[in-house]
């Protein structure tokens, strides 16, 4: 995987013992019926605009692209950030410090390379997220829910209260294989 590879998440990414580890939904980044990857060169370009509409830091550009998908499209830090370095590099953008931040903005040059981009090219977002069935979408949505429920159960729960939650996790896991193997129990 690339870092113009989308993902909906990229913790635990490195290498171990048996080569580079997977982030927790690298195995299958099609999410489903139609879904794709972002073509190469994509974040490239959703920077270049993003920056055209006004100077932002690497967590706004990410946020953007998240909301802007509708969720699908959520690029990792470890695919924003080299690629603001190496639009930096190539003088498309610049930064400066903002409230202790780091944001950047198009140079001369990025402008005119945005102006370069064909208009039908300057919503890849629209294009990731246009590749994912709305039902795929729905259970996306139900899951990040579940995964904020679960996140206040860790912080606040007891130990029997993050007892119950791994049942449920469990239950719900072998529920979902039920699906896929068609089983009724």
């Amino acid at each position: 995987m690339n870092d113009d590879d989308f993902r909906f998440s990229g913790r635990g990414r490195g290498r171990g013992r048996r080569g580079p580890r997977r982030g927790f939904f690298d195995d299958d980044l099609s999410f489903g019926r139609g879904g794709q990857r972002a073509a190469k060169g994509d974040i490239r370009t959703a920077v270049l605009v993003l920056l055209a509409e006004e100077p932002m830091h690497g967590y706004q550009i990410i946020q953007e692209l998240t909301e802007r998908s509708e969720g699908v499209w959520q690029p990792s830090a470890g695919s924003i950030y080299p690629r603001l370095a190496k639009l930096e590099v190539e003088g498309l953008v610049e930064s400066s410090e903002r409230a202790a931040k780091k944001v950047y903005s198009l140079t001369e040059a990025g402008l005119v390379a945005v102006g370069e981009v064909p208009e039908d090219r300057r919503t890849p977002w629209k294009d990731v997220s246009g590749t994912v069935d709305q039902d795929v979408h729905d259970l996306w949505n139900a899951f990040r829910s579940t995964a904020e429920a679960l996140k206040q159960v860790t912080k606040n729960g007891t130990p029997e209260q993050v007892a119950a939650a791994q049942q449920v996790l469990s239950d719900t896991r072998r529920n979902l294989y039920r699906i896929l193997a068609e089983d009724p129990a």
